[in-house]
């Protein structure tokens, strides 16, 4: 009994394969409709934002008549810096920033315009600004960048806050991910139609 039950079973998968295996096309298809209909919408409908990225470097000097860096000097900028990430994402900070970029929103909406990132075991933060405008994101980033670096000084009383990087205009939206989507798209095409096919 168990044998002819088995049999069955293998024999419907067989069948199911089979019946999948001669729709393929019409799965094909659809997976390539989908596909097409998420490039649509991703190039023309959804909204493109762009990033740009500034870093700087801290490092807090426990000598400060004495320019080189000791041990003691970089541990304790490493223990820093998720400090440093909280003053730059400060109200304080954000108030000063929208004063002087001349920015029309409020401290909650540039909080979210602006990350902070830390590297794992490293003294250095990324500071990245998000806009639909490419150029209004550098701006943000390198005006924002400025701010954080005087307060963090005063702040902290440190003595060196270098910038690594300047926030350069991005050529290419950061959002939608057209390759993403396009994909996501033809699976889920192919996918809704194999369930389909299979009820």
């Amino acid at each position: 009994m168990k044998n002819q039950e088995s049999k069955e079973i293998e024999l419907d998968v067989v069948s199911l394969f089979k019946t999948l295996w001669r729709r393929k096309f019409s799965i094909l298809i659809t997976a390539l409709l989908f596909a097409i209909g998420a490039l649509g919408y991703s190039a023309f409908v959804a909204k493109k934002i762009y990033q740009s990225t500034s870093r700087i470097y801290v490092v807090s000097r426990q000598n400060q008549d004495n320019n080189a860096l000791t041990n003691s000097d970089l541990q304790a900028g490493a223990y820093l810096v998720k400090d440093y990430r909280e003053i730059i994402l400060s109200q304080n900070v954000l108030n000063q920033a929208i004063e002087e970029l001349k920015l029309e929103m409020t401290p909650a909406e540039l909080a979210k315009k602006v990350s902070v990132a830390v590297p794992a075991d490293t003294r250095i933060l990324s500071i990245t600004a998000s806009d639909p405008d490419p150029q209004e994101a550098a701006r943000i980033a390198n005006g924002f960048r400025n701010v954080a670096a005087e307060k963090i000084t005063s702040v902290t009383k440190v003595s060196d806050v270098t910038t690594l990087d300047e926030a350069e205009v991005p050529q290419s939206p950061s959002s939608p991910n057209i390759k993403r989507n396009v994909l996501l798209g033809f699976v889920a095409g192919a996918g809704l139609m194999v369930v389909l096919l299979v009820v």
